[in-house]
C-alpha cells in the first residue's frame, strides 16, 4: 500500500511580512485598551501625560469599586433595556420572518421591502420625530419609551435574518402540518421555533451589541435616573477636574459584557450567519 502524501506549507518572506504586519496592526488596535487598563489601575496622583504609558507602581483596584458605585443605576438600566429590547425585537422579528417566508399574502413582498428601508435610516434622522412621538404617547423620559424605540428600530434587521433563515425550511413540512390541522401558532411553536436557535443567536448577539452600546437615544430620550451605561460614562468623564482612573475603569466594565459574549458565543454567531446561506 502506498503511504498517504502529506503537504507541508513553506514559510516564505511574504508570509513572514504578512504576519508581521498583522501583528503590529493588532498591537496598534489594542493600544487604547492597554491605556484604559493601565490608567484604571493607577491612583489619581500617578496619572499624567508624561507617565501615561508606564505601568502603575501599585495596582489601584479601588477604581473599579468606585466606578461601580457611581454607575450602578446606569448598569441596571442598561441590563433592563438590553434584555427587554433584545427579547422583544428577536421574537417579533422571528414571527415577521415566519410570515414573510411561509405565510405570504398579497402585497407581502412590498411590505417586506418597506421593512428593509428601516435598516438604512440613520438614528439622527428620526431623533426629533421619535422624541415627539414618545412624548405624545407619554413614554418620554423612561426606559419603556427607549425600549420601544430599540424594538422598532431593530425589527428590520431581525426580520431580514429570520426570513432568510426560514426560507431554507422545506415548505412541504409546513404544508404537511397544515393538512394535519395545525394552525399558525401551532406550526411556529412545534416546528419552526425549535429550528430557529441559530437565528436567535445571531439576532440576539446583534441586538445586544447595538442596544448596549447605543448613546444618542439614551441621552436624548431618557432622564437622568434612567440613563444607560454609555450616558453614565460620558457624565463620569465630563467636567473640569476628572479622575481619569474612574472613567477608564467604567469603560472596561461597560465593554466587558459584550466582549465576553463574543468570546464565548462568537463561534455560534458565525454558524448562525452561515446557517441557511448555502442551499444544498
Amino acid at each position: 500500500m502506498s503511504k498517504p502524501t502529506t503537504t507541508t506549507s513553506k514559510i516564505t518572506l511574504g508570509t513572514i511580512s504578512m504576519y508581521g504586519a498583522l501583528f503590529f496592526l493588532a498591537l496598534f488596535f489594542l493600544m487604547p485598551a492597554y491605556m484604559a487598563i493601565v490608567t484604571a489601575l493607577k491612583p489619581p496622583a500617578e496619572i499624567n501625560l508624561s507617565t501615561a504609558w508606564e505601568l502603575p507602581s501599585k495596582f489601584h483596584w479601588s477604581s473599579f469599586s468606585d466606578a461601580l458605585s457611581l454607575l450602578k443605576s446606569n448598569i441596571i438600566s442598561s441590563v433592563i433595556l438590553t434584555v427587554c429590547a433584545t427579547t422583544l425585537s428577536t421574537v417579533l422579528g422571528s414571527l415577521n420572518g415566519y410570515v414573510f417566508s411561509k405565510w405570504k399574502f398579497k402585497g407581502s413582498e412590498f411590505i417586506f421591502t418597506l421593512f428593509l428601508f428601516g435598516m438604512f435610516i440613520p438614528y439622527q434622522v428620526i431623533l426629533i420625530p421619535l422624541f415627539q412621538t414618545l412624548r405624545a404617547m407619554n413614554l418620554y423620559g423612561g426606559l419603556p419609551g427607549l425600549i420601544l424605540a430599540h424594538v422598532v428600530y431593530g425589527l428590520p434587521i431581525t426580520t431580514l435574518i429570520f426570513r432568510n433563515f426560514y426560507s431554507q425550511i422545506p415548505t412541504a413540512l409546513i404544508e404537511s402540518a397544515r393538512l394535519d390541522g395545525a394552525g399558525f401558532f401551532s406550526i411556529y411553536t412545534r416546528i419552526v421555533f425549535p429550528l430557529s436557535i441559530p437565528g436567535f443567536v445571531v439576532t440576539g448577539l446583534w441586538q445586544v451589541t447595538q442596544v448596549w452600546n447605543e448613546f444618542l437615544w439614551g441621552i436624548c430620550l431618557t432622564r437622568h435616573a434612567d440613563n444607560p451605561i454609555t450616558v453614565g460614562l460620558a457624565q463620569l468623564a465630563g467636567g473640569q477636574a476628572v479622575s481619569w482612573n474612574l472613567p477608564m475603569a467604567g469603560s472596561i466594565m461597560a465593554a466587558a459584557p459584550v466582549l465576553l459574549i463574543y468570546i464565548f458565543l462568537g463561534r455560534y454567531f458565525i454558524r448562525g450567519l452561515l446557517a441557511g446561506s448555502v442551499k444544498e
